[in-house]
C-alpha cells in the first residue's frame, strides 16, 4: 500500500512537472538605462513618424538637400514640374480666385474689418503656403469660423465702429500670436494638443458657428442699421424684431433672389460635381450683377447699402502697428490662440481629406509650421488669420489642381484685383455679400455625421450637442471649452474608472472571452478571471482594488461558488503602463485575499509592467514566479493540475512544489 502511495506521487510528479515544461515563463525585458527609455519616449511622443529616418547613412550633400527639401517642399516638386501642370493649375487658380475675392471681401466684414483686409488677406498667405505647405489642394485664405471668432473676441473689449484704428492694430497682432503659436506647435512637434478637438466637438461647433454666423447676416439681409454687437441667438433675434422698422423690401428682395441663385448653384454642384465650377463662379457673377443693378438703379438711395469706395493698391505693410503691450495685450493673446487653434485645426483637417482622397501624405508637422509662417508674415503685411478653407479646396480640388501653384495663380489674379479692378466694388451691396456668406456656410452643418454620432456613441453626441448650444446660447469661444471640458471630463472618467470585465471559457477552445459580450463562455470552478483593460495609475488604483474585491464579495454571496474559489486571475494585455503607486495595487490584493485563502496570479503583464514589479520584488516574495503566465489558457490549465495533484496526494505525504 505504502508503495503504491510512493507511486502516486511520483506519478503526480511527474505530471506536474510535464505540465510545466508546456508553461511560458513570463519575462522581464532588455535592460535599457533611464536615458535610453526617456530618449525612446520622447521619440515616440514626438517623432512618431521618424522625420530623420531619410538621413540616414545619406552623404552630408545629400543631407543638406534633404534638409531643405523638408523645410522646404516647393524644392522637392518644384524642379519637376511641367508646362502641363501648369495649364491644370492656372484653371484651379483661376477658379478659386473667383470664389476668393467676394470670400474675401465678405469675412473681413464678418470679422468688423474693412472689406479690403479680406482681398489683403487672399494675397500674401498663399504665396507664403505655396513655399511652405505640403498641401497640394489646399486653398488658402480667410474663413468664416476663424472670422467670427475674431472680430467677436476683439469687440468685446474694444469697438471697431468707434476705434477702428485700434481694432485693427488688435486683429494684425492677434494674427501674429496665432501664427507664433501655430508654428511653434509645429516647431516644437506638438501637435497632438489640437487633438483635444475631436471630431463630435468639431461637427457641434462648426453647425453652432454656421448659424450664428447666418444669424448675423440678417444685418444685412434685412437692411437693419442698428443692430445687437453680442453673438448669441436670443440677442440676436430679439434686436432683429425690435428694429423691424428698419427692414428694406428692396434688400430683402434683393436678397432672397440673390440667396435662391447661390444656393441653387451650390445643390447643382453637389449633384453633378462636373458642374463645380457652377457654385465656384455664382458668388462673383452674384457680386457683379448685383453691383451693376444697384449702380444702374442707384440703389444707395432706396436703402440698400453699400460697400463704399475701397482703397487701391496691394498690402500696406502693418508691422509697425502690432500692439506687444497695453491693457490689450492679454486679449489678442487669447484671440491669437483660439483662432490659431481653430484655423490650424480646419487646415490640417482639410489638407488630409484631400490627401486621403488623391492617395499622398501630408505633414501635419509642416503644416503647422506652414500655416503659423504664413500667419506671422501676413501680420506684418496687413492680413488677418488664415487657413485652408473647406469649400475652397474642394473647388480647387475639383478643378483640377495638381500643386501649390494654383494658390500663386489666385493670388496674382487678387493682386490684379487690387491693383486695377479695386472700384469696380464700390457699389456691391452688403446684402449679396451677406447671402455669400449664409450659402458658404451652409455647408459646415452636417447632419449626417451627427446622426452617425448618435449611433455609434451618446456621450459623444452630449459633446456635439454642448458645443453646438454653448455657441448658440453663450458664445462661440465659451461654447467651445464647454465641450472641450465635457470631452476632457469624459478622458478622465476612462482614466479613474477603467473598465473591468469578468472571462470565461469558450468550450472546446483555449480562448478566455468576456462572460457577458459571449454568452457561450462559462465560469472555470474556482477561479476568479478578471481582465484590466487600461494603465494602472494613482488615478485609479483605488477604484481597482474596490471592484476587484466586490468581484470577491459577489462569490462570497454564492456560497457553491465560493467554497470552491482558489486563483484571482488578473489577465493584463491591455495594462499598458503602471505607476509606482500602481505597483501598490497588487500589494493590497495580495494582502486581501491571503486572508481569504485565495492566491493572485498575473497573466501576460507587459513589458514596463513586469520590469517595475520585478524592480520592487526581486526576491520573488511579492508576485512570485510561479504565479505568472502567459496566457489565461496556461495559468488555468497549470494550476488546476496543482489543484487536483494536491487532492489526490494523501494525507501525510510530501507534495512537490513546481518551479517557473
Amino acid at each position: 500500500m505504502e508503495h503504491n502511495n510512493n507511486n502516486n506521487i511520483i506519478l503526480h510528479s511527474h505530471c506536474v512537472e510535464v505540465a510545466m515544461e508546456e508553461v511560458h515563463h513570463v519575462v522581464a525585458p532588455p535592460h535599457k538605462s533611464t536615458f535610453q527609455k526617456l530618449k525612446a519616449r520622447l521619440k515616440e511622443t514626438f517623432f512618431p513618424d521618424d522625420p530623420l529616418r531619410q538621413f540616414k547613412g545619406q552623404p552630408l550633400k545629400t543631407k543638406f538637400v534633404l534638409g531643405a527639401q523638408y523645410f522646404f517642399p516647393i524644392l522637392q516638386w518644384g524642379p519637376n514640374y511641367t508646362f502641363q501642370l501648369f495649364k491644370s493649375d492656372l484653371i484651379a487658380g483661376l477658379t478659386i480666385a473667383s470664389l476668393a475675392i467676394p470670400q474675401g471681401i465678405s469675412y473681413a466684414k464678418l470679422a468688423n474689418l474693412p472689406p479690403i483686409v479680406g482681398l489683403y488677406s487672399s494675397f500674401v498667405p498663399p504665396l507664403v503656403y505655396a513655399v511652405l505647405g505640403s498641401s497640394r489642394d489646399l486653398a488658402v485664405g480667410p474663413v468664416s469660423i476663424a472670422s467670427l471668432v475674431l472680430g467677436s473676441m476683439l469687440r468685446q473689449e474694444v469697438s471697431p465702429t468707434t476705434d477702428p484704428l485700434l481694432f485693427l492694430q488688435l486683429a494684425f497682432t492677434s494674427t501674429f500670436f496665432a501664427g507664433l503659436f501655430q508654428a511653434s506647435l509645429g516647431i516644437l512637434r506638438l501637435g497632438f494638443i489640437i487633438d483635444f478637438l475631436s471630431k463630435a466637438i468639431l461637427i457641434g461647433f462648426m453647425a453652432g458657428a454656421a448659424i450664428i454666423v447666418s444669424l448675423q447676416q440678417l444685418k444685412s439681409l434685412l437692411g437693419i442699421t442698428h443692430f445687437t454687437k453680442q453673438m448669441g441667438l436670443v440677442p440676436v433675434m430679439t434686436s432683429v424684431f425690435h428694429n423691424v422698422h428698419e427692414w428694406s423690401w428692396q434688400t430683402i428682395l434683393m436678397g432672397i433672389c440673390f440667396l435662391m441663385l447661390l444656393l441653387l448653384a451650390r445643390h447643382i454642384s453637389i449633384r453633378k460635381p462636373k458642374l463645380f465650377w457652377v457654385s465656384a463662379g455664382a458668388p462673383l457673377v452674384s457680386v457683379i450683377i448685383s453691383t451693376i443693378l444697384v449702380f444702374a438703379i442707384k440703389g444707395q438711395n432706396h436703402g440698400i447699402s453699400v460697400i463704399g469706395k475701397l482703397q487701391e493698391g496691394i498690402n500696406p505693410p502693418s508691422w509697425n502697428m502690432l500692439r506687444f503691450h497695453g491693457s490689450h495685450l492679454g486679449l489678442v493673446i487669447k484671440t491669437g490662440i483660439i483662432t490659431g487653434i481653430l484655423s490650424l485645426t480646419e487646415g490640417i483637417a482639410v489638407g488630409r481629406t484631400f490627401a486621403a482622397l488623391r492617395n499622398y501624405k501630408v505633414d501635419g508637422n509642416k503644416e503647422m509650421m506652414a500655416i503659423g509662417f504664413m500667419n506671422v508674415v501676413g501680420s506684418f503685411t496687413s492680413c488677418y488669420v488664415t487657413t485652408g478653407a473647406f469649400s475652397r479646396s474642394a473647388v480647387n480640388n475639383n478643378a483640377g489642381a495638381k500643386s501649390a501653384v494654383s494658390n500663386v495663380v489666385m493670388s496674382v489674379t487678387v493682386m490684379v484685383t487690387l491693383l486695377f479692378l479695386m472700384p469696380l466694388f464700390q457699389y456691391t451691396p452688403n446684402v449679396v455679400l451677406g447671402a455669400i456668406i449664409v450659402t458658404a456656410v451652409i455647408g459646415l452643418i452636417d447632419i449626417p455625421a451627427a446622426c452617425l454620432i448618435w449611433r455609434i456613441d451618446k456621450f459623444d453626441f452630449i459633446v456635439m450637442l454642448t458645443a453646438f448650444f454653448g455657441v448658440i446660447f453663450i458664445s462661440v469661444q465659451h461654447g467651445l471649452a464647454l465641450a472641450v471640458g465635457l470631452s476632457t471630463f469624459k478622458i478622465l472618467l476612462q482614466i479613474t474608472r477603467p473598465k473591468t470585465v469578468m472571462l470565461g471559457k469558450i468550450p472546446g477552445t483555449d480562448i478566455y472571452r468576456n462572460l457577458h459580450q459571449y454568452k457561450e463562455a462559462v465560469r472555470v470552478p474556482g477561479f476568479l478571471i478578471l481582465s484590466i483593460e487600461a494603465p494602472i495609475n494613482f488615478a485609479n488604483i483605488t477604484y481597482l482594488n474596490e471592484r476587484t474585491l466586490r468581484w470577491i464579495e459577489d462569490e462570497e454571496d454564492n456560497k457553491k461558488e465560493y467554497s470552491s474559489l482558489q486563483f484571482v486571475i488578473l489577465e493584463m494585455s491591455a495594462v499598458s503602463a503602471i505607476d509606482t503607486s500602481g505597483i501598490s495595487l497588487f500589494r493590497d490584493l495580495k494582502a486581501a485575499l491571503e486572508k481569504k485563502g485565495i492566491e493572485l496570479v498575473l497573466v501576460n503583464p507587459l513589458a514596463e509592467v513586469i520590469e517595475k514589479l520585478k524592480r520592487v520584488d526581486e526576491a520573488d516574495e511579492f508576485i512570485p514566479a510561479q504565479n505568472l503566465f502567459l496566457t489565461v489558457g496556461e495559468a488555468v490549465a497549470s494550476l488546476s493540475t496543482a489543484m487536483k495533484n494536491q487532492s489526490t496526494i494523501p494525507e501525510g505525504a510530501h507534495t512537490i512544489m513546481p518551479h517557473y
